[in-house]
């Protein structure tokens, strides 16, 4: 990647994050980048473009975070509890502001839009993962469980940007431990 995309991606990536994708324009990207419109539009010819390379770089970057738990010597149950941490330390997170995706996908709601299609990739991909990891327990329901972790995610990602996220957290963190409980006792 050339520097200039790089920096340019970085840039946008972070306004889009802090300010929301529709409320950060090319202009203010140019500026605080540094680079000209010819530059901008040689690596990515519309705002779409740059949208979706924002949402790719935040997918790939979740992607690697989530094969590299996997990669662990871990039992499944361990697996799952630690990608429940890395949303919790997300959430946590200094300038926390909820799901890239989800905030993306409330901008943009047209199915049809590649911004749309960018969040619906990455979602699909998250619940197969956690499809995977709950079929690795050995426990059944590893496809209502799995939907059921998306959903808990969902909603700690939502309210972990719009009150203290540290009971946030912990309540997410019980539920995860619910949801593995519950299906042990429906695994016996």
């Amino acid at each position: 990647m050339s520097e200039a995309r790089a920096r340019l991606l970085s840039t946008a990536s972070g306004l889009f994050y802090a300010e929301g994708l529709h409320s950060v324009g090319i202009d203010r990207i140019l500026s605080t980048a540094g680079v000209t419109r010819a530059t901008l539009y040689r690596h990515f010819p519309s705002k779409d473009d740059l949208l979706v390379a924002y949402l790719a770089q935040a997918d790939e970057a979740m992607r690697d975070r989530v094969a590299a738990v996997r990669a662990q010597e871990k039992t499944a149950d361990e697996k799952i509890r630690a990608v429940s941490q890395l949303i919790a330390d997300d959430i946590q997170s200094t300038g926390f502001r909820g799901c890239a995706f989800l905030n993306a996908a409330a901008e943009y709601p047209e199915s049809t839009h590649p911004v749309h299609q960018a969040v619906q990739k990455h979602r699909e991909w998250f619940l197969a993962t956690m499809t995977e990891l709950f079929s690795d327990t050995g426990k059944p329901d590893a496809d209502a469980a799995a939907q059921h972790f998306v959903m808990l995610r969902d909603g700690a990602m939502a309210a972990g940007c719009l009150s203290d996220p540290k009971p946030v957290c912990e309540t997410f963190q019980r539920g995860i431990e619910g949801l593995l409980k519950y299906r042990s006792r429906q695994a016996d």
